[in-house]
């Protein structure tokens, strides 16, 4: 915590959002656990070609929520049906701001009646701690944040199995055939004698199951795992190879949040500065509002519901009748990524530096996309899939250009070069890309959903 808000950054910048978080000291999210087991690439292929073991349990914050108002709180806060709301479910819950643009999403798991637990990124743990502590609800609220701020151990572990042996493992270790559960739905099993949450669950362009449960029985679960999934090739994933797992399945883990709005000034003075993110990549603009995106640019119009009221209801149904932009896959041209990677040798100033797996190296990434040298829209995520052999970026753009196999040029790097510690001397470049679909997995366009 700096003890500052993100108002008062602002205001000391001239007033300027963008210069605040252009120039923030904030790196880009970080996966508290492990860097690597074995080495990413064999990682990576675990998802494909038996399953991986993802530690989740340090990542993300729990918000704890629970009161007569729950259920009427979060479906005022999401834009998802109010008909979907059921104990032993859980959903991509989705918020937006006032002029019906994201703030964020994240997992609702509906609890027991008028109990929720949301576990998601800051951008939307923040927005939801703050709607509530500063409304009219009848709530009581604990938050468990992450392991980078928390001090001591989580409340609850958090796991999970990812990829074609997951269902044999889940098997194996509860001595009992595999809860029959729907997409998102939530059950319970028994691991060496210990109750364990589950839910059906996919991530990285695989099926597989999330397990949770007290802290105290963490180590045992985690060893039960290992020792039984052994023969199903159970690989245990660390941070490099997870921080790339969502380029396959095509989710956008940090877009810019819509938070600087006139309206939303108490909500930046009560926000401390460190919680506020950073802006890198080759799009500019002086506007903060330019770097906004709706649910249905990302893909998330899935999780949007007319059914009810909420925050937003009315400027986001206007987005819903005039959508601009939509979600693909760009597929950069591998000629280009290896001419940027090897600018690093010889003389001259090289290309911005490219990270591998993932490349991101703010937390709000967003590079700019070209099409007959007009801006067309913004990369958000990028990095390389070793099962594919591709490098990719996760991406909006304007409609008409999301034809699949439509060229265009994504520009990499920054102009003037931003302060960033993270961000070195380098010169911009053009890598061409083709898009491609989003998901780019073909089983998480296909399968996992209804599976």
């Amino acid at each position: 915590m700096t003890n500052q808000s993100l108002q008062s950054a602002i205001d000391q910048q001239g007033g300027s959002a963008v210069e605040v978080l252009r120039n923030a000291k904030s790196r880009p999210f970080t996966f508290p656990v492990t860097p690597e087991f074995s080495n990413w690439r064999s990682e990576q292929a675990s998802w494909r070609d038996s399953c991986a073991l993802l530690d989740q349990s340090h990542h993300m914050a729990d918000l704890f929520v629970s009161g007569p108002d729950a259920t009427k709180f979060f479906t005022w806060i999401g834009t998802n049906s109010a008909a979907a709301y059921h104990v032993g479910r859980a959903k991509q819950l989705v918020a937006v701001n006032h002029d019906g643009f994201l703030i964020g999403d994240g997992i609702l798991f509906h609890l027991g009646e008028d109990s929720f637990d949301l576990v998601a990124l800051p951008m939307l743990s923040d927005w939801v701690e703050y709607n509530i502590i500063t409304g009219d609800w009848n709530l009581t609220l604990e938050r468990d944040d992450h392991s980078l701020i928390r001090k001591g151990d989580p409340k609850l572990y958090r796991y999970e199995l990812q990829g074609p042996n997951a269902l044999a493992i889940i098997e194996k270790v509860t001595g009992q055939p595999a809860p029959e559960l729907k997409f998102f739905h939530m059950g319970e099993v028994a691991i060496d004698g210990r109750r364990v949450g589950v839910l059906r669950h996919g991530m990285a362009g695989q099926p597989g199951f999330e397990l949770w449960g007290p802290w105290a029985d963490a180590a045992a679960v985690h060893a039960k795992l290992l020792a039984d999934g052994g023969e199903f090739g159970i690989t245990q994933v660390g941070a490099k190879g997870y921080s790339s797992a969502n380029l396959g399945s095509g989710w956008v883990p940090s877009p810019p949040p819509a938070i600087f709005q006139p309206e939303l000034k108490a909500y930046r003075e009560w926000l401390d500065l460190s919680k506020a993110g950073s802006f890198g990549g080759s799009f500019y603009s002086a506007d903060a509002a330019d770097y906004y995106v709706t649910p249905y640019d990302i893909g998330l119009g899935r999780s949007v519901s007319f059914d009810h009221d909420f925050l937003g209801k009315e400027a986001l149904h206007r987005h819903s009748e005039n959508q601009r932009r939509t979600k693909v896959t760009l597929l950069w041209n591998n000629e280009d990524v290896t001419n940027a990677l090897g600018s690093i040798l010889g003389g001259g100033i090289p290309a911005k530096y490219i990270e591998l797996p993932k490349s991101r190296y703010a937390l709000y990434q967003t590079d700019r996309i070209l099409k007959d040298g007009k801006t067309i829209g913004m990369s958000l995520d990028v990095g390389y899939l070793a099962n594919e052999q591709a490098f990719l970026s996760l991406a909006t753009i304007d409609v008409e250009h999301a034809r699949t196999g439509t060229e265009v040029v994504v520009i990499w790097g920054e102009e003037p070069n931003s302060r960033k510690a993270q961000v070195e001397r380098h010169r911009q470049v053009e890598m061409r890309a083709k898009v491609a679909p989003a998901p780019f997995t073909e089983y998480a366009r296909a399968g996992y959903r209804t599976s």
